[in-house]
């Protein structure tokens, strides 16, 4: 069985499985950053920050995601959020021409409706259910199930390429950042970023992201989270995690490329089980 994902997974990676990613791309007019573990997220977003013209991204191409499936009998592929990327509709497009040459094989896309920490999960949770000898058809349906249980969150100090892209309000990205303000956002069930409170100050960050976790059902589940360059912010909130929750499993580490493009310097992304 092979397991691949998009490089918004943040991870190179997946223990005991065949494991592959396939790059979106981070680009302007003179400079291409392809994403993945060997990007230097710093100079990115250094060289962005500076640049004065147009800025985006790219979802990989069907091409990509069908040399990353090689000659797979089962394949799980999981994607960022169909909802505001193509890469799921390219993940899907390469299913279908290799079931075609390959009529015998066995793919299933999932759309995680998630980026990052939530990639992660999914991931992980597959690999889980592999080791415990679950079949295909199985892991698609529980995978489905373990995805309605899990929430994402966003904690940003800073929301220019999210607007710019059109991916949030550009009203709401014109309050952040002045005076310390930072907005804390969520994924709504359909994939799209909804905003959840402004807060004032890494420690107001902290608070506003636990309560609204545990309004979600959190009661000490599996928390992942990635960071732009802040790693204090993302062990700030592990050590909040574990004071109320001492035997929950938080992980944290640094985003790659197309997390921190969108992110942006010092926010995070966290994803947990609910």
């Amino acid at each position: 069985m092979k397991i691949i994902a998009d490089s918004s997974c943040d991870m190179a990676v997946l223990p005991g499985m065949e494991f592959s990613t396939v790059p979106l791309i981070i680009s302007t007019d003179e400079r291409e950053f392809v994403d993945g573990e060997s990007l230097n997220v710093d100079e990115m977003l250094t060289f962005i920050e500076h640049y004065k013209g147009r800025t985006g991204t790219a979802c990989p191409s069907i091409q990509g995601f069908l040399e990353a499936l090689g000659d797979a009998k089962e394949a799980f592929i999981v994607t960022m959020t169909g909802a505001l990327s193509g890469t799921y509709g390219s993940a899907c497009a390469a299913k279908d021409q290799y079931i075609q040459e390959h009529p015998e094989a066995k793919v299933y896309v999932i759309d995680s409706r998630s980026t990052g920490p939530g990639l992660r999960l999914l991931l992980e949770k597959l690999a889980e259910m592999h080791e415990k000898g679950l079949v295909f058809e199985e892991m698609c349906r529980r995978i489905e199930e373990y995805k309605a249980t899990n929430r994402l969150y966003f904690g940003l100090k800073s929301i220019d390429n999210l607007a710019k892209s059109g991916r949030i309000n550009k009203l709401i990205a014109s309050a952040v950042g002045l005076l310390g303000i930072s907005i804390l956002g969520t994924a709504s069930p359909e994939g799209t970023i909804e905003p959840v409170s402004k807060s004032r100050g890494d420690r107001g960050l902290v608070k506003d992201t636990i309560k609204a976790m545990k309004a979600a059902g959190y009661r000490g589940g599996k928390v992942r989270i990635n960071n732009v360059l802040n790693p204090a912010i993302s062990e700030a909130l592990r050590s909040a995690i574990v004071s109320e929750f001492p035997n929950a499993d938080v992980l944290c580490y640094q985003a790659y490329g197309l997390n921190s493009f969108y992110a942006e310097r010092n926010g995070f992304i966290l994803g947990c089980e609910c």
